[in-house]
């Protein structure tokens, strides 16, 4: 049969680009629907304009100077709504030329409407390029929404959800937010560097308990200095607005109030509009769709990637299963994504982590050291005013060998990544003691914290060999 694309991609964000843009790559025909924004949530309700919020947060209320200048420091003193937004606009529409550009040089068709399937191999867009088209290979990439609790009575103005958030027209004085997740935190620790009063509500025992529990506890008490309330092992279970803001009720029986209550509670699978059961398809409760190991579903041409799938929601993990997803449709068996994935969070301070952290390797009985760098002990650390910051190496006790890096501070999203490198290439804390790293830098860290760990296994060593 003769199609009109060999891959159309569903979802213009960071898993359906790369995946088209991987088959024109390849010499294939490509194309990408999308129903919204150029670029999908990723470039403008996700990644982009949070991270973009959360420069302009640090930058402008002075945050990281304040070690140097004083607790009372800020770069401007009154704060609007519109300093930053002025600055998350900016950037998304360059991040859109690029995306549009990117799509355009690899001459991938991009088909403005909503996708729904009419068959397996045919797909109707529905919007300003109203047509029915063909493929003989689907990568769905359509993405999530915030996920919001049937209960609720959003308005995006008092109650709303991290989508609504971009849309608010004042800084509020007041913030609860509902979800100790990636999201939750995120937002909450934005809230607070501005000067809001923020109550985190999360029915777990801890915040972000994937993360190696040191890191999150230096987390947890920067933003308590910033006046963050946590209120763990605790729900809502009923919120209601009134014209001053909400009353917040909690299953504990404690109510609290506020400006703004923000939802942060997971996201659900952007499925509804696609028709799935038309091309043999279904999605689960959270409208994520199952797939392979190679990205493929239960229907052998058709391929999902991205944040529609579950696991961990990030756009550079999506951006690799599209490509890895196209790169299977085409006969590539042996693509395949390197397990040692960097997970960056992008609270203030940051959260950057690659590997096992200590709670795993205790479970799974295998012997290991610790190595710590804090960042005041570096005369970057001094000179960024980050007196709080610290880098973590879990060693084995065996070979040497770095099992996991783990980094809180500024620019640890970044850091993570020298770590990722070493424990790629197998490379052992001896290299990073016998490594010249630039001064002053933080990836000097690294070197102070191989010593460490270094140190530590020698005095062991030592008095095993005493006995």
């Amino acid at each position: 049969m003769d199609y009109d694309y060999n891959l159309l991609a569903i979802g213009s964000g960071p898993a359906g680009q790369k995946a088209a843009i991987q088959a024109a790559k390849l010499g294939r025909r490509a194309a990408v629907v999308e129903r919204a924004q150029v670029g999908g949530v990723s470039v403008n309700w996700g990644t982009i304009p949070s991270k973009t919020l959360r420069e302009a947060i640090v930058y402008l209320t002075g945050l990281s100077q304040r070690s140097t200048y004083g607790d009372s420091y800020r770069v401007k003193e009154e704060i609007t709504i519109a300093d930053l937004r002025h600055r998350t606009q900016h950037v998304i529409g360059r991040e859109i030329d690029v995306v549009r550009h990117q799509l355009m040089r690899n001459h991938v068709h991009l088909l403005e409407g909503t996708a729904s399937f009419v068959d397996p191999h045919a797909v109707q867009v529905s919007g300003l390029d109203e047509r029915r088209v063909t493929a003989e290979y689907v990568v769905i990439a359509a993405g999530t929404t915030p996920a919001r609790p049937p209960a609720v009575d959003f308005d995006d103005r008092t109650i709303l959800d991290s989508d609504g958030l971009l849309r608010l027209d004042r800084i509020p004085a007041s913030v609860i937010v509902v979800g100790a997740g990636v999201v939750g935190i995120e937002y909450a620790s934005m809230f607070a560097a501005l000067g809001s009063k923020v109550t985190v509500v999360e029915k777990r025992d801890r915040l972000l308990d994937f993360c190696d529990e040191e890191i999150t506890e230096g987390l947890r008490y920067h933003l308590r200095d910033l006046s963050v309330t946590f209120r763990f092992g605790d729900e809502v279970i009923a919120v209601d607005r009134h014209d001053t803001g909400a009353l917040v009720q909690l299953a504990s029986g404690k109510r609290v109030v506020a400006d703004v209550v923000l939802y942060a509670a997971g996201r659900q699978g952007a499925t509804d509009e696609l028709q799935l059961a038309n091309a043999g398809l279904e999605a689960d409760a959270r409208g994520k769709i199952a797939v392979a190991p190679d990205y493929r579903t239960a229907v052998g041409h058709i391929f999902a990637a991205g944040d529609v799938i579950g696991g961990l929601a990030l756009a550079a993990t999506s951006m690799e299963q599209g490509r890895l997803a196209a790169a299977h449709a085409f006969g590539d068996a042996e693509a395949v994504m390197n397990e040692l994935v960097p997970i960056g969070i992008y609270t203030i301070p940051e959260i950057g982590y690659v590997g096992r952290n200590e709670e795993e390797l205790t479970q799974d009985g295998i012997a290991y050291e610790v190595g710590i760098s804090r960042y005041k002990e570096l005369a970057r650390g001094q000179i960024l005013g980050d007196t709080y910051g610290l880098l973590k190496l879990l060693v084995s006790a065996d070979d040497r060998k770095v099992l996991g890096v783990h980094v809180l501070g500024t620019n640890a999203t970044e850091v993570v990544h020298i770590g990722q490198a070493v424990m790629g290439f197998g490379g052992t804390i001896d290299y990073l003691v016998d490594t010249v790293f630039n001064y002053p830098t933080l990836a000097e860290s690294y070197k102070v914290a191989a010593l460490d760990a270094k140190n530590k296994l020698a005095a062991v060593e030592r008095m095993a060999g005493r006995r």
